[in-house]
């Protein structure tokens, strides 16, 4: 497997490092992978601009940054708008289709997916397992990893007493995300 390269983007608040953090648990801890996390954000705590890269290999991972962009999951315009052009050709984005819209910052190929995941995440109980959404349409669309590895992921980080919210969140992704691939 060659190392695949994923950017998390949104804003502070909405979860991106505990997700990103998550695709990388699944892939290292609970499959025996190889991952490297590198997080950035602004000084505020919530809606600043905020990032996280996640590098996944069977190999060991010589460099932790992402310099050739596989995969692209955002959830806010900000995010989308400074990362798409980064996007290598024939890469894929997974984006919050009530909070991101396309533009021609878009590279030519790249295949994008949208999920509806805020309403989603008020569907399940509240609006802030939108993270946790995101991850299960990441897991959904991508299949770096199998669900078990995410489910697994998912209960190791979030907080006590939230675990079946937080796994309804998931699989309400991953559904939805199994749905557009295959459909």
């Amino acid at each position: 497997m060659a190392k695949t390269e994923i950017r998390v983007g949104g804003l502070g608040g909405q979860g991106v490092i505990l997700c990103a953090s998550i695709i990388g648990k699944a892939a290292s801890i609970h499959e025996g992978k190889n991952a490297t996390l590198i997080q950035a954000f602004g000084p505020e705590a919530r809606g600043s601009a905020c990032s996280a890269q996640v590098s996944v290999s069977e190999e060991t991972i010589g460099y932790p940054y992402v310099t050739n962009l596989d995969i692209l999951a955002v959830m806010s315009q900000d995010a989308f708008n400074q990362f798409a052009p980064t996007l290598k050709p024939g890469g894929l984005l997974l984006y919050e289709e009530e909070l991101v819209k396309l533009n021609d910052r878009l590279p030519k190929e790249v295949k994008a997916f949208a999920i509806p995941a805020t309403r989603f995440a008020e569907e399940v109980g509240r609006r802030l397992v939108l993270n946790i959404v995101m991850v299960g349409f990441f897991a959904g669309v991508t299949k770096l990893c199998s669900f078990e590895a995410f489910r697994k992921a998912t209960l190791d980080s979030v907080p006590k007493g939230t675990e079946d919210l937080n796994i309804k969140a998931l699989q309400k992704g991953y559904d939805f995300g199994l749905k557009l691939v295959s459909g």
